[in-house]
């Protein structure tokens, strides 16, 4: 009876014991499923600047063509993340959201809009592979260009980049410019699209500069 009762114990402890592992696997795997960020359906979303302003009646026009580089920026931001920083936790780290993109890297959608915008004002647009010579030459340097969150559900765009105009053999003036625009709402979508603004309004600034500058020169 009592080897009975004993090789009954042992039959019924072996699935158990077999079980314990399998559990815990289990449950470590859901837990890192848990863990994993997603996004929606789990599509990227991406983002442009969408469909650019026109020239606006009355605005600064330029009388010469002026040589546009390409927008340079930090080697972080050389990516096509949107990058966004939690102020009221660390300011000084940047994080990028994991379901949302632009189509290319804020510096070249910066430099596409600056150079669409400058073209539209009239004096033309040479570009450094044209192998032309131009009289003026605006370079732009791209500090910040990220959606920061004061708040957990207050945000804005900040966006801050310095220009430099040249000329042949010296340098004509430069300056920095900065604009802050409040997301309609604390996610990505509503970071791209005040990004966008901010990045439209910088350029009008920046027109209006170059335009004063070159006229004063």
């Amino acid at each position: 009876m009592n080897q009975t009762s004993g090789a009954y114990v042992r039959r019924g402890a072996a699935p158990v014991r077999r079980c314990v592992p399998l559990c815990a696997l289990l449950c470590a795997l859901l837990a890192g499923g848990c863990a994993m960020p997603l996004a929606g359906n789990g599509e990227i979303a991406a983002y442009d600047f969408g469909t650019a302003a026109g020239a606006r009646e009355g605005g600064p026009r330029l009388r010469q063509p002026l040589l546009v580089y390409e927008v340079s920026g930090p080697a972080w931001m050389d990516v096509a993340s949107v990058h966004y920083r939690l102020a009221y936790r660390d300011a000084s780290r940047p994080q990028a959201y994991a379901g949302s993109r632009w189509v290319m890297s804020p510096a070249a959608l910066l430099t596409n809009r600056l150079r669409q915008r400058l073209a539209g004002a009239g004096g033309g647009v040479i570009l450094p592979t044209d192998g032309l010579r131009a009289a003026a030459a605006l370079r732009v340097e791209l500090d910040e260009f990220t959606q920061v969150f004061d708040a957990e559900h207050r945000s804005r765009a900040v966006v801050r980049l310095r220009a430099s105009l040249v000329g042949p053999r010296a340098l004509i003036a430069q300056q920095a410019f900065g604009a802050d625009k409040a997301a309609a709402s604390p996610d990505a979508e509503g970071g791209v699209r005040a990004l966008a603004a901010a990045s439209d309004e910088l350029i009008e600034q920046l027109l209006q500069w170059v335009a004063v500058s070159l006229k004063e020169n």
